[in-house]
């Protein structure tokens, strides 16, 4: 799953999952987790493929910004992707946590703001053992760094694979979250939004110079409840039509296919939108598109929640939801762009990993009998469906 605390998938530049995606956390999650993943980081140019990172610093206030002083003065315009894209994720953590606290009514969001020596930062959000989430990560960070080729790759593969030699400097921003609740009724989510820029210095022929943006959003239930899953999908419909027809069901693909478990043959959850790489549109309308998704978490993931958390529910539900996890954890360690981003280039590990759950479970070659409720969630996992 650029994530964020930056998980730079860049899917994710905030440290997690993330999500999302390279993230960053981003697990910047860019999948950010992204996942965000987006990870912030300072990265060292040296003859070693191993990068050397600057340490984080641990604040005891936020700052208005982390954007570095010189970008602050000549980005602080009406027309900033980077500061207007900060202000979103920013006010996006905040709404997202309030809700969440909200309707969990026991829980309350521990936060860790850090920045880095040579710019950048954020904030990291958790909330464990609650009453209604076992555990709830919401980051959001703004990046600086120079990765190494390798790195890059992770990040944005280029068509044929092979990118020139030298370090790569970047800039990504991003939030990354992912929501495990305790009821097995109620569903997992995450979700990750990102910005990424790179540049081509002097010192480093041969590095392409890009922006994009990327991110998504996604549902992870143990059981399916049709009315949930139909619900999800049509505010995820709703805010792609806003701005093209197509998105939807090109991003809900993008989705199915990304979060696949290759080694299983089966997909993480019941998906949602996903997308990267995105910059061959105008990009206010993207920056406007990124916002309206960050922006559509709350009405598409509170109502189901409502619904589901106080759901009596026996040890055997339980159980199936604790090997679903395993499959959450399987995916975000194996495959997803933003966490491997962050763990490539040294990013805050608290942050990246934010998004694997408390607990989960893997037993020997279990087999739900076919025709039950578990069977019938492992059967749309492998078979993705239109749920709208």
């Amino acid at each position: 799953m650029l994530t964020a605390t930056a998980t730079v998938s860049p899917s994710a530049i905030v440290p997690f999952s993330y999500s999302s995606t390279r993230s960053l956390s981003f697990t910047l999650v860019p999948r950010f987790n992204i996942r965000p993943r987006f990870t912030s980081l300072q990265l060292c140019a040296s003859s070693s493929s191993s990068p050397m990172i600057e340490k984080e610093t641990m604040e005891a206030e936020r700052p208005h910004t982390f954007l570095r002083e010189a970008d602050e003065n000549s980005f602080n315009s009406s027309n900033s992707v980077r500061l207007r894209f900060e202000r979103m994720i920013r006010e996006a953590q905040d709404s997202v946590c309030s809700a969440i606290e909200a309707l969990d009514g026991d829980g309350k969001f521990k936060e860790d703001v850090w920045s880095r020596p040579g710019g950048g930062g954020g904030i990291s959000r958790v909330l464990q053992d609650g009453a209604v989430w076992e555990k709830a990560g919401v980051n959001v960070s703004v990046v600086y760094g120079v990765m190494p080729p390798e790195a890059y790759r992770a990040a944005k593969p280029s068509d044929d694979g092979h990118v020139k030699p030298g370090p790569v400097p970047f800039f990504a921003a991003g939030i990354s979250s992912v929501l495990h609740p305790k009821n097995p009724f109620a569903p997992t989510l995450h979700f990750n939004y990102r910005y990424f820029e790179t540049d081509s210095p002097k010192d480093a022929p041969g590095a392409p110079r890009q922006w994009w943006f990327g991110g998504g959003t996604d549902l992870t239930p143990a059981y399916i409840f049709e009315e949930d899953v139909k619900h999800f999908h049509s505010v995820q419909k709703s805010a792609c039509d806003k701005f093209n027809s197509d998105f939807y069901p090109k991003f809900k693909k993008w989705c199915d296919d990304y979060f696949y478990i290759k080694h299983r043959g089966e997909r993480r959850g019941l998906g949602g939108i996903f997308f990267d790489d995105l910059n061959t549109y105008d990009q206010e309308m993207l920056l406007s598109f990124a916002s309206e998704c960050t922006n559509s978490v709350i009405p598409a993931y509170i109502p189901i929640m409502e619904r589901r958390k106080d759901m009596p529910f026996t040890e055997s539900h339980k159980s199936w939801q604790q090997l679903r996890r395993g499959r959450y954890v399987e995916f975000n360690l194996v495959y997803d762009r933003g966490t491997t981003f962050g763990l490539k280039t040294g990013g805050r590990i608290e942050s990246i990993l934010v998004s694997l759950p408390l607990t989960a479970r893997w037993e020997y070659d279990h087999q739900p009998e076919e025709g039950s409720e578990e069977w019938k969630l492992l059967d749309a996992c492998i078979n993705p469906k239109e749920w709208i």
